[in-house]
């Protein structure tokens, strides 16, 4: 097939924009031959478990599935009757961008909490923790963070502890939405159960698109008495791949070994040299105008730019505003983000400025 778009542009809009990392390819190829039994009784899916094991220890189930939302929606439906609700930060992907998914497909209460860095606490849980046997009020039993955050910003172990304990003393489970937690682990430089199973959390949905997947999910059961229903939800939700080995060959290769660290660091690295840069250009007086309003703790760099730069910026790299009213944007980092990408970048916003 003859290539259709410029390999050499990159923008920093999302790492969804990446494309496929090759030994991710590589792996898909080596599953290809042959025909393996479908809807998950294959030999990958079955070492899929194994490798999930490694990283989360003995007794947890991993269900492969196609996306974030579809991972978000069927993990949270199998922690929940259907009287139940979520408290989830209001920056939340399953609040803000989800298209209603969890709502509509899983009939769940959102009870969202403004947070002014992505991130629950405690004290903030507390706000909609309450009407437990109200029956005019969706029962608040599940307590969902997202690690690392829609704002780019990290749950140390010691937080997501606190956030576990809280919940689990008031009868609620702790979900996490994992879309990003190779970036996490990456910046925490701990393991992946470290924060997770050791900390409380219940159920993870772990993410694999944004760390150089084609396109693979799974919803991984930390603890089995927190999840009901599991391998009938994710047919009920269209989330059951029938040629499963492919999305299961995928997450192998990302974490039967060290690439998804690889990546995520990359990726980390591309960010704090993007705002390393900015600042640098702050100081020298080569920027001007340019203020960033979160920390940069993983691969997002969020910052307020002056009137009209944004849109003149993107004539030459496409990203996204955030909260256009306060003139604020989002750039993200891939693993395929090279230094020169960055570089360029903040030469073009130092032309601007």
């Amino acid at each position: 097939m003859t290539t259709l778009h410029d390999r050499a542009i990159r923008g920093f809009a999302s790492d969804n924009y990446s494309g496929v990392h090759p030994e991710v390819l590589a792996a898909i190829a080596a599953a290809n031959d042959g025909h393996q039994i479908a809807y998950g009784e294959d030999a990958y899916t079955a070492r899929l478990q194994e490798v999930f094991a490694s990283h989360f220890g003995e007794g947890v189930s991993a269900f492969p599935v196609f996306n974030g939302t579809g991972a978000n929606v069927t993990g949270l439906q199998s922690m929940l009757p259907r009287w139940g609700a979520v408290i989830a930060a209001s920056t939340a992907h399953i609040n803000v961008d989800e298209g209603g998914a969890p709502e509509r497909v899983a009939g769940i209460k959102i009870l969202n909490v403004p947070t002014t860095d992505g991130k629950l606490t405690p004290e903030l849980v507390d706000r909609e923790a309450w009407g437990w046997g109200d029956e005019h009020r969706a029962q608040p039993l599940v307590v969902s963070i997202t690690q690392s955050t829609e704002l780019g910003t990290l749950y140390t172990p010691e937080e997501i502890r606190a956030l576990a304990d809280h919940a689990h003393a008031r009868g609620m489970r702790l979900h996490l939405d994992g879309a990003r937690i190779a970036n996490a682990a990456a910046a925490l430089d701990l393991p992946l159960r470290a924060f997770t199973r050791d900390v409380g959390v219940d159920v993870l949905s772990f993410g694999g698109t944004k760390n150089g997947a084609l396109g693979g999910e799974a919803v991984v059961v930390l603890d089995p008495a927190a999840s009901e229903g599991m391998l009938f939800l994710r047919k009920l939700n269209m989330q059951l791949a029938s040629k499963m080995r492919f999305i299961s060959a995928q997450l192998i290769a990302l974490l039967d070994g060290d690439l998804y660290l690889r990546n995520a660091r990359h990726a980390n690295a591309m960010a704090a040299r993007l705002r390393a840069g900015v600042e640098a250009g702050l100081a020298d007086g080569s920027i001007t105008g340019v203020t960033f309003s979160q920390p940069t703790q993983s691969n997002g760099v969020f910052a307020t730019l002056p009137d009209g730069v944004a849109d003149r910026l993107r004539e030459a790299f496409r990203f996204y505003d955030w909260d256009a009213a306060k003139n604020e944007v989002r750039w993200m980092c891939s693993f395929d983000t090279e230094e020169s990408d960055v570089d360029a970048f903040v030469a073009e916003l130092s032309r601007l400025t």
